[in-house]
């Protein structure tokens, strides 16, 4: 069986596949910027000395990251709405869906890398007088954020790669836009092919970048 494979209809909707890689790339900066911040400070709520907070904090984890982020976008267009009288619009289900998931995701990488931290430095602070939030700010964290960074490396690839659910509640981004030309030009093997090859021109630059910034925090210990 041949198949005679035929880009030119892919490439002359060029503007449209910019449009969504612009969608993408806001969608992705956004949840990268949230999830991570908010997976830092649900790590710090697991070790808190208040119950209620670690409860808090444990049960958020739980629940985002035993539940599909397909669900949760699903779930803050239709349903949330309905609830509360708020307009939630594509572009915000999204960034809810995908931040939160992904901060219950990053909350137990940073907790792994401070748990990996020694005792004794956290004894160490404490003769000299130091408090916990010296601790963790000046010792523990910048320790903690170097041994995980290859884990936080790979959830903002996967963050990356999340962004395609939001076309289920037709948020502009590029699956979007690839599921828009395919649907118009019968030629979803080429469409999907130009969108595979994008996410990787747009992926690997960031994940060499990161691989560099290892290196470099590796020669300075």
């Amino acid at each position: 069986m041949s198949y005679h494979w035929d880009f030119a209809s892919v490439f002359e909707n060029w503007r449209a596949l910019a449009i969504g890689v612009e969608g993408t790339l806001k969608l992705f900066v956004v949840c990268l910027v949230i999830g991570m911040s908010a997976g830092l400070i649900i790590a710090l709520g697991r070790r808190s000395s208040s119950r209620i907070v670690r409860w808090l904090s444990t049960a958020f984890v739980e629940f985002f990251r035993n539940t599909p982020v397909l669900v949760q976008i699903v779930w803050f267009y239709y349903a949330l709405p309905i609830l509360i009288p708020v307009e939630i619009g594509p572009f915000t289900a999204a960034i809810l869906g995908i931040s939160l998931n992904s901060a219950a995701y990053s909350s137990e990488i940073f907790r792994g890398g401070i748990q990996s931290i020694e005792p004794g430095q956290w004894e160490a602070a404490r003769a000299i007088g130091m408090s916990w939030y010296q601790t963790m700010r000046r010792i523990i964290l910048p320790q903690a954020i170097r041994r995980v960074l290859p884990a936080l490396t790979n959830r903002g690839v996967e963050i990356f790669k999340t962004t395609t659910l939001a076309s289920t509640v037709a948020y502009i981004e590029l699956l979007q836009q690839g599921k828009l030309i395919a649907s118009l030009n019968f030629n979803p093997l080429e469409v999907y092919t130009v969108v595979a090859a994008i996410f990787l021109i747009l992926l690997y630059p960031i994940v060499r970048l990161t691989y560099g910034i290892e290196r470099r925090l590796a020669r300075s210990d």
